[in-house]
């Protein structure tokens, strides 16, 4: 993969650039459904996931709990339950980088270049994510930062990134 050499700062995107969001969803499915089967014996657990799933795959994320409210029959108690898992899900497995970014990486830390993650989003759900992800050989030299977290804080992305690896901002390539 070829990658613009005059750049010194390489910036990511986490969701569906660096490894597929669908992955860290479906484990939180799988253990809201988990859940929701021991509370309440029904639906199954298996039932539960494959509507999820499909939902996901179909119609995205969006009102995801609501169509499955409707269609299982859930309390809307357990919603604050969903809400909360994908902000602090221990998942059962590690995500994992996509190949091509295992490339990609491999071959700016070559060329002596700068690697970080600019991510949107919660920033909790979003640091839950990064806590799961197997960075392999890399898990000590990406910095991780949270878009909304410095909107929030009124700093512009763009410049803060340029300050934090004393660069220009035309140094820095976004892959999003």
């Amino acid at each position: 993969m070829l990658f613009p050499e005059e750049k010194k700062v390489y910036v990511f995107e986490l969701d569906d650039v660096v490894f597929p969001k669908k992955d860290y969803l479906l484990q939180v499915y799988y253990l809201f459904a988990n859940f929701i089967e021991f509370t309440e014996t029904v639906p199954l657990q298996a039932d539960l996931v494959h509507f999820m799933k499909n939902h996901l795959e179909h119609q995205g994320e969006h009102l995801l709990f609501e169509h499955a409210q409707q269609t299982f029959g859930l309390d809307q108690k357990y919603k604050e339950n969903f809400e909360r898992l994908h902000v602090n899900a221990i998942l059962p497995l590690r995500l994992h980088l996509f190949e091509h970014i295992k490339t990609l990486f491999a071959q700016l830390k070559a060329a002596d270049k700068y690697i970080c993650i600019l991510t949107k989003g919660n920033p909790l759900e979003q640091l839950n994510k990064v806590k799961f992800v197997d960075w392999g050989e890399y898990s000590d030299s990406i910095k991780v930062y949270f878009k909304d977290e410095l909107l929030f804080r009124g700093i512009e992305p763009l410049e803060f990134l340029a300050t934090e690896f004393a660069v220009k901002t035309t140094e820095i390539q976004f892959v999003d």
